[in-house]
């Protein structure tokens, strides 16, 4: 008996599910128009059980799906839900040619995008809640169910690789900020919006795994039974109840609806109607208790807690809400970051907070075992730590911002988090007093005046401009007859002179490449014994005079084996040369994107720590820290023996020991260039991490970051690429033809990833990169790097 329960089960889903019935009592005849506010205001079902037309939202009007009632409407389809509410003065009209045309006083538009409308005979609205557009046959050509929003109805069916996205609240039916995915793996997950459906953002799921190749999908038959089902193999796999109804009648008066509700959580309905034409509503089944289970339920920042069983959002300390009214949109720092001193946080300007039972969702950046105290101040002391979480002598530090935070009273650990003592000065309010001037003659006076004034205060500037260019040029008139470049007695360099260099250059005729001032030429010195290159720069005056400064004091006071070494140099006259050790295997560029081979699996591995630990030895081993500023494949040379050596310092900034940030103008090169260099914030170390992680995808993947030439849309953007095919475990598609360790690729993949997030304090310290590279720690799973190119 169950064998055949099952069976008939099948059947029914087979001839129920996604098929409209040939005949329906008021079919809606081609030329109908319906309008928001004038009847006719929509299309009935026979039974006038649900409407399709026009429904309020908020101020204006949406088409959608709606149950009718007297008293009540629950709209279960919305067509365009992103679109803006239109007005009263709109139209509805389903033409002569069969087309759903939106008209209104900006234009007309496609209701329903299907290609067969020249084949379109007559619509109807079912009782089972379809929309479904006939031809002359009476089969149905398109269907509303095909194409749910946030709700199935009975006898309707979740296929595989369908969702359904909730809404924006209750009674705003545009895309909200959850989706429910029927996986092709078998398993019914629920995921934040935007989250790149990564497997740590799950919050809910069926865990019916069944592997690739079945043919599974949801079904909430007219019973009010919802199941999890598969038809490609009747034998061997069973359905799978979500909810069994009790019983297996069914009746006009009842009707059932699952939705992915606002708060995220997917749940069943019962609608029954009574005698009045109105129903009334019951929950049948819930796939969570707890509003605080979903994932993004609160924003950045806040966190959650259960009042009388409903989902609160509340700031964490040191922080404020995003905006008062829509309290799950997150919170934001309120206080000033005082920044480090000598690697450690100036604790008097902080204090830790303590939280009990606590939860987030966030990889610990550092993890090690202490005590209760010794993970508050710990904590406290790292500039890196914004919040820590201590379970069992484990002390998890994590940066801001805090993401799906909760408290929770059955598994929730003690928090630490940092307050700054100092906070945020508003703005001043902008007062404005306003003057209005009729008089005719006044306003000509204002026109002279101003004309006058801005006639004179042009001279003045060009006077005084004019004055100090003059100084400017006798100061480096001077500086050139006195030899003097400002540069340090420390420095044990060779001087070479114009004509050594020309001499050994044989007149600067083969040129190596261009670095970021000058260009690069091959030379020969100890009668041709010792290969040499030599940067002459091409632009002087004051800015080239500072570059070449700034590459003799970076280079001068390094000695790394992942650094070109700079041999010597020239300042006579106006002349300014470096003299760099000869690299006889060209640039990174060379090798990833223009050989005719390219390096094996191990070679890469090798070359990224290589480039690592060069960048490392800048930022955290010199005397102070050297921001490069333009980390790319070209100034990444390779010597005799396949060494990687970072070259070009004339972009370097440097800044003081005590010093972690710096205000300067954007250096870099495009696609290698952190976000922060154009929202004008201080710029730190971070940016070279960045510009790393996008050397590091490339080194992996073998090809440039951005190829316009790639083969689908989706790979134009390595960086963006990667992410997706990370999220989708289909990370061999980055290397396809190649033998790689698919081990060590995932985790070049994920350091690239962490590497290249928006926000700095999320990147990792480049002594984090290299010791995930090496090995010695684990990589946690990094989340999605931007919110929008992704």
């Amino acid at each position: 008996m169950a064998s055949i329960s099952f069976v008939l089960l099948v059947l029914s889903i087979t001839f129920a599910v996604g098929r409209a019935q040939a005949k329906e009592s008021n079919p809606i005849t081609m030329g109908s128009s319906i309008f928001p506010t004038t009847h006719p205001t929509s299309w009935l079902s026979p039974a006038s059980l649900f409407a399709f037309g026009f429904y309020q939202q908020g101020s204006g009007f949406s088409v959608g799906i709606w149950l009718v009632g007297i008293d009540n409407k629950t709209v279960v389809w919305t067509a365009n839900r992103d679109d803006p509410p239109v007005t009263s003065k709109a139209k509805l009209e389903f033409t002569k040619d069969g087309k759903l045309l939106l008209i209104t006083e900006q234009g007309q538009k496609h209701l329903i995008d299907s290609n067969t409308t020249n084949l379109v005979s007559h619509a109807a609205m079912l009782d089972s809640g379809n929309f479904v557009l006939y031809n002359k046959d009476s089969k149905f050509i398109w269907q509303s169910f095909d194409h749910p929003t946030d709700t199935i109805l009975g006898d309707q069916a979740l296929f595989t690789g369908g969702q359904l996205l909730s809404s924006l609240s209750e009674s705003d039916h545009s895309t909200g900020r959850f989706h429910l995915v029927m996986q092709s793996d078998g398993n019914l997950v629920s995921y934040p919006a935007n989250s790149g459906d990564a497997v740590p953002d799950a919050y809910w799921s069926t865990d019916t795994y069944s592997g690739n190749g079945f043919n599974i999908h949801l079904y909430l038959n007219a019973s009010g039974s919802l199941i999890l089902v598969n038809e490609s193999n009747l034998e061997t796999v069973k359905p799978t109840y979500l909810y069994l109804y009790p019983t297996s009648t069914s009746s006009i008066n009842t009707i059932y609806r699952a939705t992915l509700d606002a708060d995220g959580i997917f749940r069943l309905y019962c609608h029954t109607y009574d005698e009045r034409r109105n129903y009334r509503v019951s929950r049948l089944w819930s796939a969570l208790n707890s509003q605080c289970e979903v994932k993004g339920f609160c924003g950045f920042n806040s966190f959650c807690t259960l009042y009388d069983d409903q989902g609160n959002c509340d700031c964490l300390p040191g922080h404020d809400f995003v905006d008062p009214n829509r309290r799950t949109l997150g919170c934001e720092r309120h206080f000033s970051e005082v920044g480090c001193r000598g690697g450690k946080e100036n604790a008097v300007s902080y204090s830790m907070n303590t939280m009990d039972k606590m939860v987030w969702g966030n990889t610990p950046y550092f993890s090690a075992e202490m005590s209760m105290e010794e993970c508050s101040s710990s904590c406290l002391e790292d500039c890196n730590c914004g919040a820590a979480l201590f379970e069992n002598s484990l002390c998890q530090k994590q940066q801001f911002p805090l993401k799906y935070v909760r408290r929770d009273i059955n598994d929730g650990y003690k928090a630490f988090l940092k307050v700054g003592l100092h906070p945020i000065k508003p703005l001043p309010p902008v007062v404005s007093n306003t003057v209005v001037i009729t008089s005719k003659i006044a306003k000509l006076q204002i026109v002279l005046l101003s004309l006058g004034f801005t006639i004179l205060s042009c001279l003045a500037l060009a006077t005084f401009g004019r004055f100090i260019l003059k100084i400017l040029v006798l100061n480096y008139k001077m500086m050139l007859r006195n030899g003097n470049l400002g540069l340090p007695e420390e420095l044990t360099l060779r001087l070479f002179t114009y004509a050594e260099l020309k001499r050994a250059t044989n007149g600067f005729k083969e040129e190596l490449g261009k670095g970021s001032f000058g260009a690069v030429y091959k030379g020969a010195l100890n009668k041709g014994k010792k290969l040499v290159a030599v940067k002459r720069l091409e632009k002087l005056v004051e800015e080239g005079e500072r570059e070449f400064r700034a590459e003799m004091r970076a280079i001068g006071r390094t000695h790394h084996r992942n650094l070109v070494r700079l041999l010597g140099f020239c300042t006579e006259e106006s002349k300014r040369l470096l003299v760099y050790e000869y690299m006889s295997n060209g640039s990174l560029a060379d090798l990833l994107f223009g050989a005719l081979w390219r390096p094996d699996w191990n070679e890469r591995l090798r070359i990224a720590l290589d480039v690592s630990r060069g960048i490392l030895y800048l930022h955290e081993e010199c005397e102070a820290p050297i921001i490069h500023c333009d980390i790319k494949p070209q100034n990444i040379l390779m010597d005799d023996c396949w060494n990687a050596k970072i070259s070009d310092f004339g972009l370097a900034k440097f800044l003081m020991p005590d010093q972690t940030r710096t205000f300067t103008g954007v250096r870099g090169t495009r696609g290698y260039v952190a976000p922060e260099w154009h929202k004008n914030i201080p710029i730190s170390v971070k940016a070279d991490v960045y510009s790393y992680g996008i050397v590091l995808l490339e080194i992996a993947c073998c090809r440039k970051n951005i190829d316009v030439n790639a083969s689908a849309a989706e790979e134009i953007v390595l960086s963006s690429w990667a992410y997706k095919c990370f999220a989708a475990r289909d990370l061999y598609k980055l290397v396809i033809g190649e033998e790689v360790d698919m081990m060590s690729l995932e985790k070049m993949v994920k350091v690239g990833l962490w590497c290249i997030q928006e926000e700095p304090a999320l990147r990792p310290s480049m002594k984090n990169v290299v010791l995930m590279l090496e090995g010695i720690t684990e990589v946690p799973v990094p989340p999605c790097p931007t919110t929008s190119s992704m």
